[in-house]
């Protein structure tokens, strides 16, 4: 029934579902009893028929009667719910390890022994947030990279956050787990059938966090094993692709086309696309110091972050080409007009420690 829970894709997302069932139907013979006897006590045992109330005190019989029943009722209730906690947190003997990192707001995926890692964010695009066109069947629920699991092979996830407390949660899997800043949470899944899977983040982590989708697609064996061969040999190219951009320049035209898609992507959710930021939260770019004074420090804040503040380090999450261009949109964008064209080589610096 559409407004029942569902069974899932997993073995454990059908032993919630059985367990859920099962509780459901005790409490449902519970209610009838219950009710069954209030109502019939209202109808046969009223004033208007002449009953005569009982007149006791106490009764030792009735006592241990609704101490024992109710206590065998909780046991056969914690026998099957324990036997399914139990089960949901073991993830002994998993085929393969991924770290998630939850950060404001989107999910970082790595995976342990095959040196692959990205970021996955809302690809949901920004008119249909604004209700400027007309919404997609996954609206808020679309990514640029979903995760990427096989079929019948036991997966563990460690969780953690950059900032604040995030909830990955994905229905069909029956896995919600908190990832807590400075804690590793453990949680697993084993999917029995290919497909995509979505899911959101379950904790208020600040101000999008309806934005914060979780996607997941689920590819037979044999297709996850060649997808992993592609996705080393794609990390390979890129960073092949980053030394080639060092000889490369950038026009003016280039690096604001470039900038500016980045600055949306990235940056907008907190600083405003007009660059005004949001009062005594994000400070704005547009009019600010660092935009328009040294190349250097504003190249380090958007690498490496600002600690104690809500400024991500985005050195490990953009391109060297796009860091470059996005600090040249900065500098140039709305009522900033430095004339500068920051290069690939200037960010190089920054991250190479060479000032």
């Amino acid at each position: 029934m559409p407004w029942n829970l569902t069974p899932g894709v997993t073995d454990i997302s059908e032993q919630v579902y059985s367990l859920h069932m099962t509780i459901f139907y005790i409490c449902c013979v519970i209610a009838l009893i219950v009710f069954g006897i209030m109502l019939y006590s209202l109808i046969y045992h009223r004033k208007s028929k002449g009953a005569k109330p009982a007149n006791f005190h106490e009764s030792t019989k009735v006592e241990i009667a609704w101490t024992v029943v109710p206590f065998l009722i909780l046991i056969g209730m914690a026998v099957p719910a324990t036997s399914t906690l139990i089960a949901m947190e073991d993830p002994s003997e998993s085929a393969l390890t991924i770290q998630v990192t939850g950060s404001q707001w989107k999910w970082h995926y790595k995976y342990f022994g095959h040196d692959i890692e990205f970021y996955s964010l809302l690809s949901t695009p920004t008119d249909q947030i604004r209700n400027q066109q007309e919404k997609s069947d996954n609206y808020l629920l679309e990514v640029d990279k979903p995760l990427v699991l096989p079929t019948n092979r036991k997966v563990r996830f460690l969780m953690t956050s950059d900032d604040v407390i995030h909830s990955w949660w994905v229905p069909a899997f029956a896995v919600k787990k908190d990832a807590n800043p400075g804690f590793i949470n453990e949680a697993w899944t084993k999917v029995n059938e290919p497909g995509t899977y979505r899911g959101q983040c379950a904790e208020l982590c600040g101000k999008d966090h309806g934005f914060m989708p979780v996607v997941v697609e689920v590819l037979p064996e044999e297709e996850f094993d060649q997808w992993l061969v592609a996705q080393q040999q794609a990390a390979t190219d890129a960073a092949a692709a980053e030394q080639a951009s060092l000889e490369q320049q950038m026009t003016m035209a280039e690096a604001m086309a470039l900038g500016e898609s980045v600055y949306i992507g990235r940056c907008a959710a907190c600083h405003q696309p007009n660059g005004m930021g949001l009062a005594g939260v994000f400070p704005a770019i547009n009019g600010s110091a660092i935009a328009a004074g040294d190349v250097t420090e504003h190249i380090d804040v958007v690498v490496n972050g600002r600690g104690g503040t809500a400024m991500q380090a985005f050195g490990a999450q953009l391109s060297l080409r796009e860091l470059a261009a996005v600090v040249t949109y900065q500098r140039n964008a709305w009522d900033n007009n430095t004339g500068e064209v920051i290069q690939t080589t200037e960010v190089d610096a920054v991250m190479q420690g060479e000032q």
